[in-house]
């Protein structure tokens, strides 16, 4: 399916032995280097992800954005550059099989980055709380309003050209690295469309959303986000 493509996969992760290694297992064979970014972890997900084949970096500075800028450091180091790298949540709440409808958009030239959208594939009860439902559309309705982009979800599992992502010199490094990427994607021209995905309930406890910290904090940087790179 990858054919001409070269894809690599980075996946933030903190306390995730439970699931890492089921979220490692259902990635497609044609990924090339599976990048997991160790998050100051307390338990043994660097172990156990290395067990499965990834490779694994480690970041002590807690950020969701953070470890992903450091996954994407390692793959600056390497000799062969991917075309294409994926971002995936380490929670299995994703479907890590469902890459290849990410993939094929880039791969027939009709975009440059590929969100998949919570909002219009199907969620699992109680797979995403009102906060986080309620936080989707208010962020995608105050970035169509103000900034012009056409999105449905912040979802994390994405797709994107990896020398488009370089061109956007990404720096948030917590709760706004997702939005941070869409909105510069739209502002410097980058071809983007979504694709429904499927979303089930995460194994053990959201580090945003299970805690009322986490639900203001993240609300917050993304509102504050959204506004910082207004262009009026």
């Amino acid at each position: 399916m990858s054919s001409g493509l070269l894809v690599d996969v980075i996946i933030p992760a903190f306390n995730e032995e439970k699931s890492i290694p089921k979220v490692i297992r259902d990635i497609p064979s044609w990924v090339r280097h599976v990048v997991v970014a160790n998050n100051n972890s307390t338990d043994a997900t660097d172990e156990v992800a290395q067990k499965e084949g990834a490779i694994v970096v480690f970041e002590g500075q807690k950020g969701y954005g953070k470890a992903c800028l450091t996954a994407m450091d390692w793959i600056k180091s390497q000799p062969i550059q991917p075309d294409v790298v994926v971002f995936l949540d380490g929670d299995y709440s994703d479907y890590p099989e469902e890459m290849e409808f990410l993939i094929q958009p880039i791969q027939e030239g009709r975009a440059d980055m590929v969100i998949g959208s919570r909002a219009l594939g199907n969620r699992e009860k109680g797979s995403m709380t009102f906060p986080q439902v309620f936080g989707n559309w208010l962020a995608t309705t105050l970035m169509r309003w103000i900034q012009g982009a056409t999105f449905s979800d912040l979802g994390p599992f994405r797709s994107i050209r990896w020398g488009r992502l370089l061109e956007l010199g990404m720096i948030d490094e917590n709760y706004g690295w997702t939005i941070e990427m869409q909105i510069k994607a739209h502002q410097k021209g980058l071809r983007y469309l979504e694709v429904p995905v499927n979303y089930r309930k995460r194994i053990g406890v959201s580090k945003v959303s299970g805690t009322v910290k986490g639900v203001i904090g993240a609300g917050y940087k993304i509102i504050l986000t959204i506004f910082k790179y207004w262009k009026p």
